[in-house]
């Protein structure tokens, strides 16, 4: 007899509305990041590389692997598992798209339901120096729930190597450094509990700052690619001091890195961005994706994809709960290198140079 189709039930459908929540949550999943997977009878279905969360329950962007075999293949360090896609179950797989750069941690963890999500807060500790010492006072709000740290890898198998070194004790909760956090559970429900619980455990007050120029920014913007950001928010990161030294200091995550380059340009006053774009063309570079203008405000590349300009919310509402006087640990520069030149990456943002375009 034939087994129904897993997508069928209400518990996926659960699963569905638990991921766009997550997904159309700005402080917790920003464009394309994040990832959420659910496992039943040795399939494990996975969010699509390069598809956004927050359209899990309008659009098909589920894709199912078997979980032993890339567990195995993981474990044996077979080059298979970064990509996922020899383990995706063909005749369920009706996007046709491939499982997320991710996947292979999925399967790692033990847990049924897993939510993996880029959250604000929890990357506004987890790039701190003395992150281990702030996330225990924290997480001691939740003392039920068990977590770890896990060290920066790049994201795909060698991060997925470090989680699964840590599979074994089942925690509740993985806080990754320098890149966001995983959620661990049984079922749909207790993992939306304690994804509400950890937010608030974790929660930091953003800086206060005041509001962008947006006519001085169209202004320095005429006559070049550049405009505006439109989301108001992603201004805060020119506003403060504080947050452009923070935001300027270095690449904080991968998604940083990926979507908005390794380079956030600051205009000094005087100068506008065609000026800016003449002198990097002259030397033989690429201009940068976002421009900090000091105190009025920020402005986004034309090129930026509709993730890029998300990415830049993202960053602002990092940097701004960033205490003041608080030492950061960067990316290294191999470590953007490893993030720029990967397949991987560069498939996620061809499927997003192709989404529709949303604000920023």
């Amino acid at each position: 007899m034939t087994k129904p189709d897993p997508r069928d039930t209400e518990l996926f459908r659960g699963f569905l509305r638990l991921s766009s929540q997550i997904g159309g949550d700005i402080l917790k999943t920003q464009g394309a990041g994040g990832n959420t997977s659910i496992k039943s009878d040795g399939v494990m279905w996975v969010k699509a590389s390069g598809t956004w969360l927050s359209k899990a329950d309008a659009e098909d962007i589920m894709v199912p692997v078997v979980v032993d075999p890339l567990v195995a293949a993981l474990r044996a360090g077979d080059p298979r598992a970064e990509k996922s896609t020899d383990f995706v179950v063909s005749e369920l797989n009706s996007s046709g798209l491939r499982p997320s750069i991710e996947t292979s941690f999925h399967a790692a963890l033990r847990s049924p339901v897993i939510a993996h999500y880029h959250c604000v807060n929890a990357i506004a500790l987890a790039v701190l120096e003395d992150r281990d010492a702030e996330l225990a006072a924290r997480m001691s709000n939740v003392p039920d729930l068990s977590w770890v740290t896990i060290p920066y890898r790049r994201p795909g198998t060698p991060l997925a190597r470090e989680i699964e070194k840590a599979a074994s004790s089942m925690p509740d909760v993985l806080i990754l450094f320098n890149h966001g956090i995983i959620v661990c559970g049984d079922t749909v429900e207790v993992v939306a509990d304690r994804i509400d619980r950890v937010a608030k455990a974790l929660s930091c007050e953003p800086r206060v700052g005041g509001s962008a120029d947006i006519d001085a920014l169209e202004q320095i913007a005429r006559n070049s690619t550049y405009h505006p950001a439109r989301d108001a928010q992603s201004h805060m990161v020119a506003l403060s001091k504080i947050n452009r030294e923070i935001a300027t200091g270095g690449s904080l995550y991968p998604d940083h890195v990926i979507f908005l380059g390794t380079e956030i340009g600051v205009l000094p006053d005087g100068q506008s961005a065609a000026d800016l774009e003449a002198v990097t063309h002259r030397e033989g570079r690429d201009a940068p994706k976002m421009l900090i203008v000091p105190g009025k405000g920020v402005l986004l590349s034309g090129t930026l994809t509709a993730g890029g300009e998300v990415m830049a919310r993202c960053l602002a509402e990092v940097v701004g709960r960033i205490s003041e006087g608080k030492s950061v640990v960067h990316l290294s520069k191999d470590d953007e290198y490893e993030l720029t030149h990967w397949e991987a990456e560069q498939y996620r943002q061809a499927l997003d140079r192709g989404s529709e375009r949303q604000p920023a």
